[in-house]
This record gives structure tokens, sequence and C-alpha cells, in this order.
């Protein structure tokens, strides 16, 4: 195993020397052992720390948007708890995490960062009773077009560490929206209402916490559009949360 070990290592140099890795974040040459993100950079990643706090800014603003839509007089559902591995700052290079699985086909990078964050899972006590995982769906010509869903990538490497499964078959989006990279926060809510359905025939019985797994918490609008679909057919004892690699700070 150790000489396994040593080969691996040897040929990784050689190929480096020929292509050489460089860090997601700071661009500079990866050394042998490290993976997607150079040992300074991984060790500056502005993590979230929310899968130990079910209170936390993220998890608030994503209850807020559901009290608002109810209504104080609404019989509210338990509290959704909600995380991310990190902090998500345009201005600073760990947003090309995220960016590079999206839009840049980065699957290895993608499927490493959301392994950091399944483990964090795996170890709250917060998400490790969840029973389903359930990705935010693409319309089908943007996955088409594209060839993958970012959150599919990420839900499937969370299931491998919570062992649970992933739900492809509950959600679908019915109509292609527009991109809301620049929008303001009401045009990105307006953008998404109504926009996902569940698909008819699809089983949700037996279930207690399942989680709505994206890429990146910016406003909530998103996953709160698919939490809206998710609870016109779960009862209001069926915990509905999120987790995404990266959130927006406030």
């Amino acid at each position: 195993m150790e000489l396994l070990s040593s080969a691996r290592a040897y040929s990784r140099a050689v190929l480096d020397l020929v292509m050489p890795r460089r860090c997601i974040v700071c661009h500079t040459s990866l050394g042998i052992h490290e993976e997607h993100i150079c040992l300074h950079c991984l060790a500056d990643l502005p993590r979230t720390h929310f899968s130990i706090c079910s209170r936390n800014q993220m998890a608030d603003r994503f209850n807020d948007l559901i009290r608002t839509f109810e209504g104080e007089t609404a019989p509210f559902s338990e509290y959704s708890y909600a995380t991310a591995l990190f902090f998500y700052r345009s201005s600073t290079g760990y947003s090309l995490i995220t960016q590079r699985l999206k839009y840049h086909s980065d699957l290895a990078a993608g499927r490493y960062f959301a392994a950091m964050l399944g483990k964090e899972l795996a170890g709250s006590p917060l998400f490790r009773d969840a029973d389903a995982l359930i990705p935010v769906p693409l319309h089908w010509s943007r996955k088409w077009s594209r060839g993958y869903n970012q959150a599919e990538v990420i839900a499937d490497e969370l299931s491998r560490w919570l062992r649970v499964p992933v739900r492809n078959d509950v959600l679908y989006r019915p109509r292609r929206t527009k991109t809301q990279t620049r929008m303001k926060v009401t045009d990105k809510e307006a953008n998404v209402r109504g926009a996902f359905r569940v698909r008819k025939g699809a089983c949700l019985s037996g279930l207690s916490h399942v989680v709505i797994v994206d890429d990146v918490f910016t406003t909530g609008a998103t996953v709160h559009s698919c939490y809206l679909a998710l609870r016109e057919v779960l009862p209001p004892e069926v915990r509905i949360s999120v987790a995404t690699l990266g959130c927006v700070g406030q």
C-alpha cells in the first residue's frame, strides 16, 4: 500500500510538471498532497459552522421567508434548519468554488467541497436524521445544454456521507427562469415564484426530514420556492431544511 501511494505521488509530481494543478482560490501551484485548494487557502476558508447552530443567519433568513409567505396567523411548520460550507463573497477567490462547478464543469472540485459539507452534516445533530436529499432542479433545456445539474452533483456527494437517497424524482421545473446573477432581491423572488412543481406520483410517505440542496444561498428565493412546492404535499410535521456550498452573508 505504501509503495502504491509513493507511485501515485511520483506520477502526480511528473504530471504537475507538464500540466501544473492550480489552487481554485489563489491559483498558486498545488503541492503533491493538495487537492483543488492549497493548504493556506483551505486554512482560511470562511466556514460558516452553521451545521451545529440551529439558529443562524442563514436559517433565520430562510424561516423569515416562510413566515412572511404563510402569515403570522397561519400554522407554522417546524423550524427549518439551514447550513452552508462557507460564506460566499463575490469579491474573494472563494467564490470560484461554486463558479467552477456551475459554469466550468469542474465536477471533481464540486465533489471535493461537497464532501467537506457532507462530513459536517454527518456529524451534525441537526442533519443526521435527514431521510431525503432533494436537489434544486434545472429546467430540462438548461440541464441539457450544461450536461449536468450542479445541485445534483452536490447532493450525490452528501448522500455518500449521510447514507440517505437523493430524490431527483420529486421536484421539476416546468418553465425556464431567467438567470438571477444580477437581479435585485424582489426580482429574484418574482422570477422563481411558482417555478417548481412536485411530480405526479412522487412517493413522499414516511419522510420526517428532507433537505433541499443547492450550490449557493443568496436571498433564499429559489430554495423557498422549492419549499412551497414541497409543503403543498408534505404534512406540517415534516421538517424541510436547506444545505448549500456557499451562503452570501449579511
